[in-house]
C-alpha cells in the first residue's frame, strides 16, 4: 500500500469515523464536542508550542505523566500540547496538570488536517506514546525537520503481521521516525524486522514499570476499605470490557456460594458503558451499589460498581485481589503493574498480547496467574480470598518484580534532553 491510497481509504472511512463518535456520544456527549479540532481548525488565540506528546487515551496519558512531568520541571516556560484520541485521555489530562499543559483532540490523519495542525501549533519536538503510526504526519513533520520520537513503544506479533500486510507503506512511515525507544529487545526486533534502521531503535525498558502512585494512595484505599466493609473478602475487576461482565458475574456468583460475605468491585474501563453495566447487574439478580450515587455498600450489597474517573488505583489497592480487564475478550489486555506495585495479587485471562512481556515476568515470579475459563477464575479468586499468607506472598513478589525493573524512565529522559538541547 502507497501513502496515497491510504489517504483514500481516510477519506472513504471518514463518514464512518464521524458516525462512530456520534454513536459514543449518546452515553459521552464529550464526543460531539470540540470536533473542529480533530478537522485542524482552533481558537484564533491559540499559541505555538514547543512539544507534542501524543497519548492515544487513560493508559498512554497515566504512562506519560512521569516524562511531562519531568518536561515542566526542566522548564516551567515550556510550552507544552498534549494530544489524545477519546475524552476519557482528555479528562484524566486535566486532573493530573490541570492548565499546566494545552489539550487538543488529535487531528485526522489527513494531509490537509495535519498541515493546519502543524502550521499553527509549531511543535519542535514530537514524542509519541507506544505505538501511533501516522503516515501522514510522519511524512509532514519529516517535511519541516521535525524530529518525532515513539517512546515506550511496543509492537506485538500480532500488530507486526498487520504492519507486515501494508509494506511498503509501513517501511515508508517507519523510516521517517527519528527515534525508537522500544519497551524490550524483542519489541525492538520487531521493527527492525519491518524495515527501520538498527541504528534507531534502542530498548529502554518499559515505563510501565516507573509508576509514581500518590503519596495518600494508601489513605485513601483505607477509607475505601472501610466503605467496602474491613471484615469481608473483596476482590476488583478492573478496566472491563464488553463481553467480560457476564463470565465476571458467573464466576461472583460462585463465590457467593462459597463466600457469602464477598464483594466484587466492577470498574468498566469505558464511561459511556457505566448505566449499561449496572442494568446488567441488576438483571443478574445482585445488589448493586454505585460510587457516582455515593450509595452505601451494606451488608447485602455484593457488587460494588466504581462509575468514577481517577479513582481505580484506589479501588486496586483497597482489594484482596485484582482481574485487570481486557483479557477475557481478544482486547489484548491492560497494565497489571498497578496491581503488582501495591502488593495485591492480580489474575488475567487469555487475551494479553498488548502486555505480552509484562505479564509474562509476572507470572515467572509467581505475582499473577493467567486464567483460561470461568471455573480458573472461581478457584484463584477463591484460594486467594481464603488465605491470607498466600496472598500476601503473591502481593510480595509484584512489589518486588516492579522494583526490579524501574529505571526505563531515566533513560528514556536522558533521550529526550538530547534532543531539546539540539533546540536551544
Amino acid at each position: 500500500m502507497r501513502r496515497g491510497l491510504y489517504s483514500l481509504l481516510l477519506y472513504l472511512l471518514l463518514p464512518g469515523v464521524l458516525l462512530r463518535l456520534l454513536w459514543r456520544s449518546r452515553y459521552a456527549p464529550a464526543y460531539r464536542e470540540r470536533w473542529r479540532e480533530r478537522f485542524g481548525f482552533y481558537a484564533t488565540s491559540l499559541q505555538p508550542v514547543t512539544i507534542w506528546v501524543h497519548a492515544v487515551s487513560v493508559g498512554e496519558v497515566q504512562a506519560a505523566q512521569p516524562m511531562i512531568r519531568h518536561l515542566l520541571l526542566r522548564n516551567p516556560d515550556e510550552r507544552i500540547l498534549v494530544t489524545t484520541t477519546t475524552p476519557t485521555g482528555a479528562r484524566r489530562l486535566s486532573e493530573l496538570f490541570g492548565e499546566r499543559v494545552m489539550h487538543l483532540y488529535s487531528p485526522f490523519d489527513l494531509t490537509p488536517v495535519v498541515r493546519r495542525f502543524l502550521d499553527r501549533l509549531a511543535p519542535q519536538l514530537v514524542i509519541v506514546m507506544e505505538t501511533e503510526i501516522w503516515p501522514n504526519m510522519l511524512a509532514e513533520c519529516e517535511r519541516r525537520q521535525r524530529p518525532v520520537l515513539l517512546v515506550n513503544a511496543r509492537l506485538s506479533q500480532r500488530s507486526a503481521r498487520g504492519y507486515r500486510r501494508a509494506q511498503p507503506l509501513t517501511r515508508q512511515s517507519m523510516g521517517r521516525l527519528t527515534l525508537i525507544a522500544a519497551q524490550t529487545q524483542a519489541d525492538a526486533q520487531r521493527f527492525i524486522d519491518l524495515g527501520v534502521a538498527a541504528e534507531r531503535v534502542t530498548v529502554i525498558g518499559s515505563m510501565k514499570f516507573d509508576l509514581q502512585l500518590p503519596a495518600s494512595l494508601m489513605d485513601q484505599a483505607e477509607v475505601m476499605r472501610r466503605i467496602w466493609g474491613c471484615n469481608r473478602p473483596v476482590w476488583v475487576a478492573a478496566s472491563t470490557h464488553e463481553g467480560e461482565e457476564d463470565p465476571l458475574l458467573q464466576a461472583h456468583a460462585r463465590l457467593l456460594e462459597r463466600l457469602p460475605s464477598v464483594l466484587l468491585v466492577l470498574v468498566p474501563r469505558h464511561p459511556d458503558r457505566f448505566d449499561r453495566v449496572a442494568a446488567q447487574v441488576r438483571r443478574r439478580g445482585f445488589c448493586l451499589a454505585r460510587r457516582s450515587d455515593g450509595q452505601p455498600c451494606k451488608a447485602q450489597t455484593n457488587v460494588y460498581l466504581g462509575d468514577t474517573m481517577g479513582e481505580l488505583v484506589s479501588f486496586i489497592a483497597a482489594a484482596d485481589a485484582a482481574f485487570v480487564g481486557g483479557s477475557l475478550v481478544p482486547t489484548g489486555g491492560h497494565n497489571l503493574l498497578e496491581a503488582a506495585a501495591v502488593g495485591v495479587p492480580v489474575i488475567v485471562g487469555p487475551h494479553v498480547f498488548n502486555f505480552q512481556e509484562v505479564t509474562r515476568l509476572l507470572i515467572e515470579q509467581q505475582a499473577a496467574v493467567q486464567i483460561q475459563s470461568v471455573d480458573e477464575l472461581t478457584d484463584s479468586l477463591y484460594r486467594w480470598l481464603t488465605d491470607a499468607a498466600e496472598r500476601a506472598r503473591i502481593g510480595e513478589n509484584g512489589r518486588q518484580t516492579v522494583a526490579a525493573n524501574r529505571g526505563a524512565l531515566e533513560r528514556l529522559l536522558a533521550l529526550i534532553d538530547r534532543y531539546l538541547d539540539q533546540l536551544y
